[in-house]
This record gives structure tokens, C-alpha cells and sequence, in this order.
């Protein structure tokens, strides 16, 4: 182990003592699960018998992203039982809604210990896994050391490395060198992300494609869309999807500019974390008093509610489904942008604005097909009223952005395969 990882291992081990202070804050806004904060410190193994594959995925991204590969790995080995970890409680409620019932029985899901020395080798222990792949950047050198040492066969897989994350390992190239020298298969998400981490050390690291790029659409409840159309009628609808802060206020202003063109235009913002809810309508309350309404309030979007806030989880395919235009949150501030890919699953017109780095491959692809709009400066009311009022140009957006879409279908059965070679023979 080089100095640095040395330090990176005495840093979690004095820190340790002091993680309960940081639980406590955690589960009281919502981040924890006070039941089961042992498992943040590598308790709580349940192995099944026979093999076991683990897969990480942090948040709800990650998790979207990694469950056709483990539908098609489960296709593919009936035998094989899966322990899937995250890191946020709202990844793992993720899991939940969308994991069919026969696969659910092979699943064991748990948090993601935290990166102390002790705490890993208790959880790697316990499961004793067969083998193991982390979606996106989950770079953890504790416990990618530890596994190393354990001979667990590991993968990275929609390797995600951004301009900004480099920079910071590079200037501990060797601990990064020695998270990501543990695996054996490295497939990044882009050419960019490939040269990044080849560059960090990842041994033949290749880019097959981002398997954001595969997912299928978002699920939606029938009678809740239907619910939902009955309410909206023939209501032009904006939806303002994966909302980061700072970027309602910018839409509901939009939204106050497109009234003269379209007086009852209903605009829909959807944060891309929910707990925000509370804040985005007092927010969007005070540019338009008395026209907004909370979806986890009970509010509905009927005559009066110029702007919805639909705070809930995994609703955001119903309101794709429900919009004649989307933009796509974290492009209007230096977030990096969401996943444009499912609005274009959906038919939905995309709009995002300047900053999309996170996704830097498909707006490319998207952009160059006529399929999305990059809005600059002010102009996202005029980039809104462009698509409403032109029908035909909505249209060939759609099928422009369906084609891009549809690029990377096979994808997820290509990464379960290169998965399941990991594993030792039955």
C-alpha cells in the first residue's frame, strides 16, 4: 500500500469514533434509517447459499442504470443470488419500487458501509461475495483495497470520471492508481471518462457505451396519468424536470414571460430531491401567489395552479408523459445537467442549457440529430414557446431524439455478460 493509501486508512480509522454525531444528523433530515445504521458500519450480513454477486450503485441514477444488467444477468444464471448496496436511502427506495417480484426474492439489499478499514472487512466478511461491479465513480480505497487482499473479482462499470474528479486524484495518483488497479474489467461510460481513468491507472479500461443511454423507459401509474390528463385537459404543459436549486426561480419566471402567448399554460417542477418541495413552492409562491400546489400536499393541477411541484419519488415518467415540452434540470446551473435520454424514451421535446457535462456524449448525439434545444442565457421562455406553438417541430424533435435513444438498446446484456465471466465456475 503506498503512503498515501496508508493515510487514507489512518484518516477513516480516527474519524471513526466520531461517524455517530454525523449518523444522527443524517437520519434526522431523512439521509439514514435509524433501524439500520449498522449496516453503515459492515453489520447486518444475511449470505444466501450458493454464488453471490454484489453490485454498488450510489444514488437512484445509478441504481436505474444497473438494474437491466441485473435483469439480464438474473435471465441469464437462475441460480445466481445478487446482494445490491447503495448509498442513499432514496436509491435504495429506487430498488424497491422498481424490482419485480420474482427477482426480489433473489435480492438482498444494504447500505454501503462507510470507508472504514474495520467496517469493510466486517462487510466483506459477512457476505463473503463471489464476485463484485460498481456503477459510475464509487472510488472507496479502504474497501477496494481490502477486496483486492480478498482475491474478489471487480469490475467498474459506466466508469465515470468528470474533468473536475480528475483533477482532484491526480494529485493522489498513486491511492488513485491503487483503486482502480483492483479491477479486473473497467468500462467507462464515454472516450472522455475512458481516457480519464486510463489515465488514473485503470487497466484496460474501454468505453462500450453509457448504459444510461440503454435504460427503459420510465414507469408511470395508468390511473394516475389518467388522473392526471382528466385534470390537465388540453393545458399546454412545461415540465421542469430534476430541478437543482436555482433553477425554479429561472423557470417560473419563464413561465411568467409565456403567459400573454399561453394564459393557461401549466408549468411542472420537479426537484431532483424531493425534500426540496417545501422550498421550491415557497419559492415559485412568492412569483405567483395563490396559483401553486404540492403534489405531496394533495394538491392537484386544476383550474387556478399555474405551477405543480411534484416533490414525490419515482413519479417524474408520469410527468414526461404528461408534457409537451421538458427542460432538463442541472443544465441551467454548474451542475452538469440530468439524463436528457429519458424524456426521449418518453416523446417529450427537450430543452437543457449550458451546462451538460455530466452527459456530454448524448447531448452531442442529441444536438447533432436535431433532437433537443441548448438554451443560452435568458432565452428559455422563447425556447419553450418555440416548441408549444410548433407542432411539427415538436414532432421531429421526438423521432430525432427516439433514434439517438434507441442507439444502445443491447447494451445492458453485453455488461451482464462480461459481469458473469467474473465469477468462478458453479
Amino acid at each position: 500500500m503506498s503512503l498515501a493509501g496508508r493515510a487514507w486508512a489512518m484518516g477513516a480509522r480516527m474519524i471513526a469514533p466520531f461517524l455517530g454525531l454525523h449518523f444522527r444528523r443524517r437520519v434526522r433530515i431523512g439521509k439514514e434509517i435509524a433501524e439500520r445504521l449498522e449496516e453503515r458500519r459492515g453489520g447486518g450480513a444475511a449470505r444466501p447459499p450458493g454464488r453471490l454477486f454484489w453490485l454498488h450503485a450510489a444514488s437512484v441514477g445509478e441504481t436505474i442504470s444497473a438494474l437491466p444488467v441485473l435483469e439480464a444477468m438474473a435471465a441469464r444464471d437462475a441460480g445466481l443470488r445478487f446482494l445490491f448496496t447503495t448509498g442513499t436511502v432514496t436509491g435504495a427506495e429506487m430498488l424497491g419500487r422498481r424490482l419485480a417480484p420474482d427477482l426480489a426474492r433473489r435480492v438482498e439489499h444494504r447500505f454501503m458501509p462507510l470507508d472504514v478499514p474495520g467496517w469493510v472487512a466486517r462487510f466483506l466478511e459477512g457476505w463473503r461475495p463471489d464476485a463484485a461491479g460498481f456503477v459510475e465513480s464509487e472510488l472507496w480505497p479502504n474497501l477496494l483495497e481490502a477486496a483486492r487482499a480478498r482475491g474478489l473479482p471487480m469490475a467498474l462499470v459506466n466508469g465515470r470520471m468528470s474533468g473536475r474528479s480528475f483533477a482532484r486524484w491526480h494529485r493522489a495518483a498513486s491511492l488513485a492508481g491503487e483503486a482502480l488497479g483492483g479491477f479486473r474489467l473497467v468500462l467507462a461510460r464515454s472516450e472522455g471518462d475512458r481516457g480519464r481513468l486510463a489515465a488514473l491507472g485503470a487497466p484496460g479500461a474501454v468505453c462500450w457505451g453509457d448504459l444510461k443511454a440503454a435504460a427503459p423507459p420510465l414507469p408511470a401509474d395508468g390511473a394516475a396519468l389518467a388522473r392526471l390528463r382528466a385534470l390537465v385537459g388540453a393545458r399546454p404543459v412545461f415540465l421542469a424536470a430534476s430541478t437543482h436549486p436555482g433553477e425554479e426561480t429561472q423557470v417560473v419566471a419563464a413561465h411568467r414571460a409565456l403567459l400573454d402567448r399561453f394564459p393557461d399554460l401549466l408549468t411542472v417542477l420537479v426537484p431532483r430531491h424531493p425534500e426540496r418541495g417545501e422550498t421550491v413552492a415557497a419559492e415559485a409562491e412568492a412569483l405567483l401567489p395563490g396559483a401553486v400546489a404540492r403534489r405531496t400536499q394533495g394538491g392537484a393541477p386544476g383550474p387556478g395552479v399555474a405551477v405543480y411541484v411534484a416533490d414525490t419519488l419515482g413519479e417524474l415518467g408520469l410527468f414526461y408523459r404528461l408534457a409537451r415540452v421538458a427542460l432538463i434540470g442541472g443544465s441551467l446551473v454548474p451542475h452538469g445537467g440530468q439524463n436528457p435520454l429519458e424524456a426521449a424514451r418518453l416523446g417529450c421535446p427537450i430543452l437543457f442549457g449550458p451546462h451538460t457535462q455530466n452527459f456530454e456524449e448524448a447531448v452531442d448525439r442529441l444536438l447533432a440529430a436535431g433532437g433537443a434545444i441548448r438554451v443560452q442565457g435568458g432565452a428559455l421562455a422563447d425556447a419553450v414557446a418555440g416548441v408549444l406553438s410548433d407542432e411539427t417541430r415538436a414532432k421531429a424533435m421526438t423521432e430525432a431524439a427516439s433514434g439517438v435513444a434507441d442507439a444502445h438498446a443491447g447494451l445492458p446484456g453485453r455488461v451482464a455478460e462480461a459481469l458473469l465471466d467474473l465469477l468462478p465456475p458453479a
